[in-house]
Parts: structure tokens; C-alpha cells; sequence
């Protein structure tokens, strides 16, 4: 009975954590504090709850609090004073959107019928990258669409295409794109659409292609 008045308690608070994740308890507990204090919803100056108090509302045991909070204060986000207690850091500033975009962005995971746990493990692994990996990726992501348009542009002038333009370098195994590879690949595209285009412009001014110009004119 004890044990099941601690879990009703845990479920009401914010704290509560899953004992039965993949993720350590500890891990949890701590960025549920984090996720509280980067918001808001903990401010600057706020005091923290005890370490027993804590430890019955998500249902762990003192010293993983006690471990959580060590992290917390050796991040600056929370300082301990000595018969006071623990506080959120005078220095921390909030923010409160990070709410509304989290939120959001599962809104839009859900939506799409996507695993949430895949968002947050794909949220934290872009937020691990090097600085400009991010950027790197939209540049790819750009390259790809590019040429995949100019492939869609291409399949519909194949016969004007000369057979001895140049070809994309190809990997005899199978690999993740870099920037470098993708331009290499739109600029071989581009050069080949300029070629079929200017292959269909001689032939549209040849006596038989102007005729078949003006027909597929005609209503």
C-alpha cells in the first residue's frame, strides 16, 4: 500500500519517471529538471525540492538524487546552500518557447505517425553534431531535391543527350553523399540538360523539326 501511495504521488508530479525505460532513472530525472529550469517553469532563484522530498515523488532513492543534483550544480544551473537547500542559479535565463516548439514538433511527429522517442533520440543526436553539421545537412537535403529535378527534366530529352558527355564520379560502394559529391553530381546534370537543350534547338531549326514544331502547334 505504501509503495503504491509513492507511484499515485509520482504520477502527479512532474518528476514522475519510468522505471521500466531504456533510459537509467537518474538521466531521467535530470532532464525532466532541465527540461523545468531551460523553461521556465523552474525560475531563477526558485528552490528545488528537498532530496527526500524528491526522491518520493519520481520513486528513486536518495543518492540518485543526490547524483542529479551534483550534475545539475556542476552545469551552473543550480547552486546548494549549506541548511537551505537547492536553488535554480540566479544566472540561468529561461526559455519559455522551447516549450511550444517541443510541443510542436510532436505535434507534427504524431501527425505524421512517426515515433516520438525517434524525434527525441534524432533531437539529441543534431544537437550533439559539430557546429555547421546542421547547416551541412539542409545544404544536402537542397542538393538532392536539385538533382532529383534536374534527373525529372532530363528523362524527358534523353535522345538529344551527345554520348560522350562527362559523368558523375561514382563510388564503388555505398556511402553517404557529401556536399562535394552532390555539387559534382548537379553541376554533371546541369551540363548534360544544357547539351540536350542545345541538341533540341538544332533540330527544332533542321527543315523537319520545324515542321514537327508547327504541327504540335496546331490545335
Amino acid at each position: 500500500m505504501a509503495q503504491q501511495g509513492v507511484a499515485a504521488r509520482a504520477e502527479s508530479t512532474p518528476f514522475s519517471i519510468d522505471p521500466n525505460d531504456e533510459l537509467p532513472v537518474g538521466v531521467q530525472l535530470s532532464w525532466r529538471l532541465r527540461a523545468l529550469i531551460a523553461t521556465g517553469r523552474l525560475a531563477a532563484g526558485e528552490k528545488l525540492p528537498s532530496f527526500r522530498r524528491l526522491a518520493e515523488w519520481a520513486g528513486v532513492n536518495l543518492n540518485t538524487v543526490r547524483a542529479v543534483y551534483a550534475g545539475l550544480e556542476e552545469e551552473g544551473l543550480v547552486v546548494s546552500r549549506q541548511g537551505q537547500g537547492t536553488f535554480v542559479a540566479a544566472e540561468v535565463t529561461a526559455a519559455p518557447r522551447l516549450e511550444e516548439i517541443a510541443t510542436e514538433a510532436l505535434r507534427r511527429a504524431g501527425g505524421a505517425g512517426l515515433d516520438l522517442r525517434d524525434l527525441a533520440v534524432v533531437t539529441m543526436a543534431c544537437a550533439s553534431m559539430p557546429a555547421g553539421a546542421v547547416d551541412e545537412i539542409e545544404v544536402r537535403h537542397e542538393l538532392r531535391r536539385q538533382i532529383s529535378k534536374l534527373e525529372a527534366e532530363l528523362a524527358s530529352c534523353v535522345r538529344d543527350l551527345p554520348g560522350d558527355l562527362p559523368t558523375a564520379r561514382r563510388s564503388a560502394e555505398a556511402h553517404v553523399a557529401g556536399v562535394e559529391e552532390l555539387e559534382q553530381t548537379r553541376d554533371t546534370l546541369i551540363a548534360k540538360l544544357s547539351e540536350a537543350q542545345r541538341a533540341a534547338e538544332k533540330r527544332a531549326g533542321e527543315p523537319l523539326g520545324r515542321a514537327m514544331s508547327w504541327w504540335r502547334r496546331k490545335p
